[in-house]
């Protein structure tokens, strides 16, 4: 045997081994995943855009790998989260569905992500780390009675919580117009007059003695009734209260929350939490509450970018990342911390303060924010660094997933996958590691709410990914790339089109899906479509019925599940401390 056989040989032994020596010397690296709200994938330098400054995300990259087909399994937060939390589709958990809106919309809801889910962060807990979410949170808090906290973060395997239950929201700065969509708004203004027409008849009955019901029981309905029209008309007044609070664990630390503070404190807390516990395996998960809307971003980065307050509050962003970054390294924890950085769905296209664009930028993709086809909607940045183990500088171009941070954490970390339930994430750390060069995701489903709306299928002989369309939204005006009559586009009826045949797509030649493969004349055509239609049938008896934690009712707010600092409807308290500043 030649010495340059032997040679090679030895080499393939190294990297074949080279995994199972990292996992075993590296077996509890820490872990900060951080997580942008409403981020374009054109929005970064490190990604194409030429114009917004984000130095801090380019040197991650440059550091790491990055990631160019990232894709978020729902296109809108409150699914794309649960299915990121649990590495399975958000459908699996009731938590993608339609008819009560495809994200919670308050925070006394009984809807959330169900307490039988295990997220990451449960899992590392029991194999002793420390665990910590700022931020963003977004899954529900009780299920039955004001304080069950059975959606909340520290019941899903997190010890620390610090943030906003629910979502930065327009409500939240005062003098904002209201983010309730017309669809849901209805719904509102139905149940109201229901209730209203409901109390009517009780006194109807009562006063003319159709029925004997006592002074009492009027008494109660009226008064029931009046704190329903509080609840959705006076509502639209206290929103800033009752749904942008600011939590540290199950305490209410203010509210309204002081948004123009808010990310200062949730960067604070991120250092202390790094330093306070370097020397133990630790999970960090940082929602920041950028770039949604109303974009509050601080006097130091008011006016800088070329982009409006968008850029502005962009760039601020990319500040804490790199603050964040430092903190690490500072700490001594550059080689021994797993950081990954991604967007939980596309940049939001129709949102606009009067003429000026609000929403993200999508780069080359079609489409943008609840479209869970179109590449806008649900192609996002992914970034990992860990020096000295994943290659710097590198780029892989094939099919990944937002579910797949759950298999690569919990398997580095030393835990186990369920084996109880289908995970639909892979360990992405062989791909990492470019022990091999294909991805383990032959097909990616994209729903929206419960309807399938397209199929990637990464054809690994060919390294060909294909999409088919079998449902694309109705976008108006009919020549936009949007919904911009309703802000946010639907999932089914009168909102969507359905193609028979399907739309196909070559995503490797055609990445902004600008031109449809046709059905009769393409070689290709019914092949694939043959193919992606019989995983479908096999993919659909993966499926149960499960409780819909966002239907009507569980989407609904009710009063007693309010959380109150003070006297409810009247609901205010600052336990911040007063010297908080809103300087990063």
């Amino acid at each position: 045997m030649s010495l340059i056989t032997q040679h090679w040989i030895f080499l393939l032994i190294l990297q074949s081994s080279s995994y199972i020596f990292i996992t075993a010397t590296h077996s509890k690296p820490n872990y900060v995943l951080m997580l942008a709200d409403d981020l374009g994938i054109g929005d970064l330098g490190c990604y194409g855009n030429d114009t917004i400054r984000t130095p801090n995300i380019d040197r991650l990259a440059k550091e790491g790998v990055k990631l160019t087909q990232h894709i978020a399994a729902a296109p809108i937060c409150t699914p794309s989260r649960a299915a990121f939390l649990t590495g399975r589709y958000a459908f699996r958990s009731g938590m993608d569905t339609n008819g009560g809106g495809r994200a919670l919309k308050w925070l006394g809801v009984s809807g959330g992500l169900p307490p039988n889910e295990t997220t990451f962060a449960k899992i590392l807990q029991k194999q002793g780390y420390y665990t910590g979410i700022l931020g963003k949170w977004h899954q529900g808090l009780n299920c039955e009675s004001l304080n069950d906290y059975c959606h909340h973060p520290l019941n899903h395997g997190f010890n620390y919580f610090y943030g906003v239950p629910l979502s930065l929201i327009n409500e939240c700065e005062p003098g904002h117009l209201l983010e309730i969509d017309v669809p849901f708004r209805a719904q509102l203004m139905f149940f109201t007059q229901l209730i209203g027409y409901s109390v009517l008849t009780v006194m109807i009955a009562k006063y003319t003695n159709l029925l004997a019901i006592s002074g009492k029981v009027v008494f109660g309905c009226v008064l029931f009734g009046i704190l329903f029209f509080m609840a959705w008309y006076i509502k639209y007044g206290f929103i800033q209260y009752w749904s942008c609070i600011l939590m540290k664990d199950h305490e209410i630390m203010e509210q309204p929350i002081n948004i123009h503070r808010a990310s200062a404190g949730i960067l604070r807390e991120a250092k202390q939490f790094i330093e306070r516990h370097k020397d133990d395996p630790f999970l960090l998960v940082i929602g920041f509450l950028h770039v949604h809307t109303p974009l509050v971003t601080t006097k130091s980065f008011t006016g800088r970018s070329k982009h409006g307050i968008y850029g502005d509050n962009v760039e601020e962003m990319d500040f804490m990342v790199g603050a964040v970054i430092d903190a690490i390294d500072n700490a001594g924890l550059k080689n021994s911390t797993l950081v990954y950085f991604a967007s939980d769905h596309g940049g939001h296209i129709e949102v606009k303060d009067g003429v000026i664009q609000t929403g993200g930028w999508n780069g080359i993709y079609r489409g943008g924010k609840a479209m869970a086809g179109w590449e806008g909607g649900i192609r996002v940045p992914g970034i990992f660094r860990w020096p000295g183990v994943i290659p710097p500088d590198t780029e892989i171009d094939k099919p990944t997933s937002l579910m797949d941070a759950f298999p690569t954490v919990v398997r580095l970390g030393g835990g186990e996958l369920p084996n109880d339930r289908i995970i639909d994430g892979r360990d992405l750390f062989p791909l990492l590691l470019r022990q091999t060069n294909d991805s383990e995701h032959e097909f990616l489903f994209h729903y929206c709410g419960n309807h399938l709306h397209a199929v990637r299928w990464y054809q690994k002989e060919s390294s060909t990914t294909w999409k088919a369309h079998f449902v694309t939204p109705v976008f108006y005006p009919q020549d936009a790339v949007g919904c911009y009559d309703i802000l946010l586009c639907g999932c089914e009826g009168k909102y969507v089109i359905h193609h028979n045949p399907p739309l196909l797509f070559e995503l490797s030649a055609d990445p902004s899906e600008s031109k449809p493969l046709p059905s009769h004349t393409n070689p290709y055509y019914k092949e694939v479509i043959n193919k992606i239609e019989a995983v479908v049938a096999e993919h659909k008896k993966t499926i149960t019925v499960v409780p819909q934690q966002l239907s009507f009712y569980n989407n609904l707010w009710k009063p007693w599940l309010q959380p109150c600092c003070g006297t409810f409807p009247f609901c205010w308290c600052n336990k911040v401390d007063d010297n908080g500043t809103d300087t990063l």
